[in-house]
């Protein structure tokens, strides 16, 4: 199995074992970004940082589908399509270059991390800020409480 430039050789079935491999490295290097974040100045007022970070780097390689480093046009929009906000091609472009400062078409983790600390809202961050909400809500789990007609209103 061949990888260049980070990527995996999709029509390499036998991939599994490099594909661990490589979801660790890439996770190791989203995490040295992580650190130099959480010692810049910067990002000091920030409550929660190393938590938020760490939040980050999980849709960050949850989104990044082919582990490049980058979210691509098509892996942000299979990332709305499954967050229920499904937009079009022209529409994920846009998305991505509100965000990509470098023009690569793509959007790299820093430029994630900037857009997700940062102080300007895009249409991608106020998307992906709902959807983390509505995870944390807990869901009541099992049977709801007993109640006799005294409690009721």
């Amino acid at each position: 199995m061949s990888t260049t430039n980070g990527n995996l050789d999709l029509a390499d079935k036998q991939g599994g074992k490099k594909f661990g491999v490589l979801k660790k490295r890439q996770e190791e290097e989203l995490s040295d970004i992580n650190k130099e974040y959480e010692t810049d100045d910067c990002y000091s007022e920030i409550e929660d940082l190393p938590q938020q970070l760490v939040a980050y780097k999980a849709q960050f390689m949850e989104f990044d589908l082919d582990n490049s480093g980058d979210i691509d046009e098509m892996e942000l929009k299979q990332m709305l399509e499954k967050l229920g906000t499904p937009k079009t091609h022209k529409e994920v472009r846009k998305m991505i270059q509100e965000v990509d400062t470098n023009n690569s078409g793509t959007i790299h983790y820093r430029e994630f991390l900037n857009m997700m600390l940062g102080k300007k809202s895009t249409v991608l961050k106020i998307i992906l800020m709902f959807e983390q909400r509505s995870k944390e809500k807990a869901k009541p789990q099992g049977l709801p409480a007993k109640r006799d007609i005294s409690s009721l209103p």
